[in-house]
């Protein structure tokens, strides 16, 4: 029987099956005790997630695939040290996380975050109330000068409301996941996040209106 799908199966005695994070952790203990394949499971299962993540801090197709890589060798290293202290998702997000912040203050460049797929991706009520108001013909223009837009107004955030923005509005993670993440206290996820918020709204109000 595959793995995951028997470690899920209720408990003898129990009628509960295992959280995803008490799955990851069986599969971090079989990794710890020698089992190396075990990690390629748990690569498997996160490795569009993380890349998802990394990409929309990068921009950069070949930058991401180099840095999610990195993110699960450095994983691989330090999982002996791991105790499950956290979800192993949150302890992987915080490498993955790092590791980009990482290269992107060596690699001053403009990275910024990436809405190629706008009309799937954004979030915020307002642009997509203002696209849903627009014939077809009229998006394909609007969608353009808004991925110009927000490019533009992502210069002027720095990386950690940058982070923030995207941990929660792209992989919709909650403020606390996002403060275990960088390390920061949920008021203070939730301070950078209204001022990211708030700077782009002002930067793309003259497309709102």
């Amino acid at each position: 029987m595959n793995l995951v799908k028997a470690v899920t199966q209720p408990l003898a005695g129990s009628s509960q099956a295992l959280t995803e994070r008490d799955v990851d952790w069986l599969l971090v203990q079989r990794v710890q005790a020698g089992e190396v394949a075990a990690f390629d499971e748990l690569v498997i299962k996160y490795r569009e997630r993380i890349y998802s993540v990394v990409y929309n801090l990068t921009s950069n197709k070949e930058d991401s695939f180099d840095l999610s890589q990195e993110a699960f060798i450095k994983a691989f290293q330090s999982i002996a040290r791991f105790r499950g202290k956290s979800s192993f998702f949150t302890w992987l997000y915080r490498i993955a996380v790092n590791t980009t912040l990482s290269f992107l203050k060596k690699n001053r460049h403009r990275r910024f975050l990436s809405y190629e797929n706008i009309t799937e991706e954004a979030s915020s009520s307002e642009v997509l109330d203002v696209l849903a108001a627009k014939t077809s013909t009229e998006k394909p223009t609007l969608i353009k000068e808004l991925q110009h837009k927000l490019n533009e107004a992502m210069q002027t955030l720095s990386v950690k409301h940058r982070t923030v923005l995207v941990l929660f509005e792209i992989d919709n993670l909650s403020h606390q996941a996002i403060a275990d993440i960088m390390n920061c206290s949920v008021g203070t996820v939730r301070s950078r996040l209204h001022y990211a918020k708030k700077q782009l709204q002002s930067e793309l109000q003259d497309l709102l209106d």
